[in-house]
């Protein structure tokens, strides 16, 4: 299983680091440059209300699809087109509520207009994550790697036509980057399933009540877990907008800042998708989970913890070399925003185990207390320190759940801490602060960030957290 989780994270890697970064850089950070913080800020804010209410959309299906069909791969061709039918059920329901909720606070008609075609994109991305479950329940991971960057490609291509082509003489709008982003999930679902029906067989579209039913109930808990984590980490940019007069610039700064987090966090979440039904049929079969437990941890955290404290000693520099605006506002958020990384990849790791293990009890009442630090934390700092508050209620909360899913683990698998690893991330972060406090005297703008992020992977393979060896001998082990 380690030589698996190893190779096929190669390609996931390999894949993503082709394609997003240049889509989260050159089109979406373009897209703010050219149309504003403001305009951005309106966007950005629907984007995570949008987020809300993505529970009735899926009502946990994917999380417990993945677990499902990787313990139990022969139901998939029996119930994909049964499943599909409840999924566009479930669009009308989140449809309705979404929309309703919006017109309720009072959104104006261009805003509830992007808000109907954002709600439209939601739908055809939880479509594409449900058929990517399935590749990924039956351990096809190639395809899922692949339908992980496809529709950013097309994005690439559609969108760099937009803001780079002397074709285009009108000025870019922002809804133009919605509608872009409509045609390409569009496009990479109808693939999708293309290739659903060349692995799996026919699908047969249907709608069966009793099995709707049973399905729900099965994936309830998964259901409740989705919309709490929703709840508290999309709700931060719109508490910024409602809360404050010039609440959509400041979710415009906020979103400079979330941007470099949400580059980097599509690895990691990227990961947990490897890591679901590698323990689910790890524990179906009751194999030692430990072995790519440590693995993924140690890769995860160790990197996350290198990321994150490299780009926050380097904060200003990396905010100046993205935007042309709001330099100072965005870099001070983004130290909160982007040392966030380590928690939320650790809280990856072992959330993915939890929720293969089907403890959805513990994580429900996780997520509870994560809603109930967010909406505190930002009540307290938003007014205080506006989009600055905003991420230090993101951090704190993200930090809060992190160490609550590793106690869970602990209890639940009977597992001890062990001293020797942990012992050396203690090490590894105390280097690279100091390297980060030294780095101000003897390094400038971007220059700080390569040298911290080279110091650190070097650091890295030095303290063995990462062992090279180990993974090129899983790699070619036959």
């Amino acid at each position: 299983m380690q030589r698996k989780f190893y190779g096929n994270l190669i390609l996931l890697v390999l894949l993503n680091v082709l394609i997003k970064p240049f889509y989260i850089f050159a089109i979406d950070a373009e897209v703010q440059n050219v149309v504003g913080s403001e305009q951005y800020g309106i966007y950005f804010t629907l984007l995570n209300f949008s987020f809300l209410f993505n529970m009735f959309l899926d009502i946990g299906i994917t999380n417990y699809n993945t677990k499902n069909i990787a313990q139990h791969p022969n139901t998939v061709s029996k119930y994909i087109g049964s499943i599909l039918g409840l999924k566009a059920t479930l669009g009308l329901v989140y449809f309705t509520i979404t929309v309703g909720t919006a017109l309720i606070l009072g959104y104006n008609n261009f805003e509830m207009h992007l808000l109907v075609m954002l709600v439209l994109n939601q739908f055809l991305s939880g479509v594409l994550l449900y058929l990517r479950s399935n590749f990924a329940g039956l351990h096809l991971f190639k395809i899922d790697a692949v339908l992980s960057v496809l529709d950013r490609l097309l994005l690439i291509i559609i969108c760099s036509v937009l803001l780079y082509s002397s074709l285009i003489t009108t000025s870019f709008q922002i809804e133009w980057f919605v509608y872009a982003q409509t045609t390409t999930y569009g496009l990479t679902v109808l693939i999708a399933l293309i290739l659903s029906i060349v692995k799996i067989g026919k699908i047969q579209f249907s709608i069966k009540r009793l099995f709707s039913r049973a399905l729900l109930r099965q994936s309830r808990p998964y259901a409740l877990l989705v919309l709490l984590m929703m709840l508290y980490t999309r709700m931060d940019a719109v508490m910024l907008e409602r809360l404050l007069p010039d609440g959509k610039e400041q979710a415009g700064i906020y979103a400079q800042g979330f941007r470099l987090l949400d580059a980097i966090n599509m690895f990691a979440f990227l990961v947990a998708g490897l890591l679901l039904p590698i323990f689910a049929r790890q524990i179906k079969v009751r194999e030692s989970v430990v072995a790519v437990l440590q693995a993924s941890g140690l890769l995860l955290v160790g990197v996350s913890i290198m990321v994150g404290i490299s780009a926050a000693f380097s904060s200003e520099s990396l905010m100046r070399l993205i935007y042309h605006q709001e330099i100072s506002a965005s870099s001070d958020a983004f130290k909160w925003i982007i040392l966030s990384f380590i928690p939320i990849s650790t809280g990856y790791v072992f959330g993915s185990l939890l929720t293969a293990n089907g403890s959805m009890k513990v994580l429900n009442q996780m997520a509870l207390f994560g809603i109930l630090i967010n909406v505190i934390s930002n009540f307290i700092l938003i007014p205080l320190y506006k989009a600055e508050g905003a991420a230090m209620a993101t951090f704190f909360t993200q930090v809060g759940t992190a160490l609550a899913q590793v106690l869970i683990v602990l209890k639940v698998f009977q597992l001890k801490i062990h001293l020797a690893h942990t012992f050396k991330l203690f090490v590894f972060i105390v280097i690279m602060i100091l390297t980060g406090f030294l780095s101000t005297d003897y390094a400038f703008g971007a220059w700080r960030f390569l040298i911290l992020a080279s110091f650190g992977t070097i650091s890295l393979f030095l303290l063995r957290i990462i062992n090279l060896k180990e993974i090129f001998n899983l790699l070619l082990k036959k």
